[in-house]
């Protein structure tokens, strides 16, 4: 008998894979471009776009690179940029990062007048590409990342940000308190409308190496003390339900790929958009493979994409955001 009584059919349920018509058709999860948000790094003090070693494809742009690459990613239909400044100058609290004159705050407003309402310019709320120990928070007499100090460079930067046109601040640093801390000053100064996502389950990973190349980031030592440790998946979740109370618009779960169980634990659980980080090392692994011929690239590219909208991403930063627009919509020619 069959699981609904009667007798056993004859499964086959290859009819429905032998054509690319049927397996769009029977598709339970699809890619689409207004999902995907690129990253982009924007570099002071430099003349020509300079490529990233260890992330073959992706530059530190000037503010005219910058300002092509935001139009090539409004035609291509993408949701949205990431903005990550580099300065020229750093030092232990940051000042850069809320300078209206920094090289992010300048970005933005480049930015945001490239784009128009075409996309949703964001920015990376964080100290670590300011700061000239590296860390994500400014530091106390022994050297250790101060939380509660921490949060009033946050609270400046987020007034700096949103003054410069970001529509959406992520806060990036995992300071405990930060989204509240936020979204108060941002709610005191007339910023009623920037939103907050909030990297709630950000992973202590070893994936993000090739990031700190891109952002020439000053780190000895690590993270470890404010970042997630990767055995734990409840704490993730934990994290997250802290950042939707204290107002967070949107929530983050970064890396993807590793951390797909963590996503959708997440995803299950909360009222709010849930996004995935697919992450500098990410990239930089499937890149190497593909050169060396292991793998065929734009499938590898698809594929790791498809997962992570399968495990419960709302929506993908990624840096393949605007080529994985094109071949989605290659895709949807098919």
């Amino acid at each position: 008998m069959s699981a609904f009584g009667g007798p056993v059919p004859d499964i086959r349920p290859r009819r429905t894979r032998g054509t690319e018509a049927w397996r769009r058709l029977v598709a339970q999860n699809r890619l689409h471009t207004a999902e995907l948000v690129l990253p982009m790094f924007v570099r002071e003090g430099v003349r020509e776009p300079v490529p990233i070693s260890s992330m073959p494809g992706v530059v530190q742009h000037t503010l005219d690179s910058l300002k092509v690459a935001v139009a090539e990613a409004a035609q291509a239909g993408v949701g949205g940029v990431m903005l990550f400044g580099v300065p020229e100058h750093k030092d232990a609290i940051g000042s850069g990062a809320d300078d209206p004159d920094g090289i992010l705050n300048v970005a933005t407003r480049v930015a945001v007048a490239e784009a128009g309402d075409a996309l949703v310019v964001q920015t990376d709320l964080c100290l670590d590409e300011f700061t000239d120990h590296g860390h994500c928070g400014v530091l106390d007499g022994a050297g250790r990342v101060d939380n509660d100090a921490s949060l009033e460079r946050y609270r400046s930067m987020a007034l700096a940000q949103a003054s410069a046109g970001s529509a959406l601040l992520g806060l990036s640093g995992m300071m405990d308190g930060q989204v509240r801390a936020v979204r108060d000053v941002l709610d005191a100064n007339g910023h009623q409308n920037a939103a907050i996502l909030g990297y709630a389950a950000k992973y202590a990973s070893a994936l993000y190496g090739p990031f700190r190349e891109a952002v020439q980031s000053s780190l000895e030592g690590d993270r470890r003390t404010y970042q997630l440790d990767p055995a734990n998946s409840r704490e993730g979740a934990r994290e997250a339900a802290i950042d939707i109370d204290e107002g967070a618009d949107i929530v983050m779960v970064k890396p993807a790929s590793l951390y797909l169980d963590v996503l959708a634990r997440v995803a299950a659980a909360s009222p709010v958009p849930v996004w995935a980080y697919q992450v500098s090392g990410e990239y930089s692994m499937i890149e190497a493979a593909a050169a060396n011929g292991w793998i065929d690239r734009e499938r590898a590219v698809l594929e790791s994409l498809v997962a992570i909208r399968r495990a419960g991403a709302d929506a993908i930063l990624t840096y393949w955001a605007v080529e994985a627009a094109r071949l989605i919509r290659e895709g949807n020619r098919a």
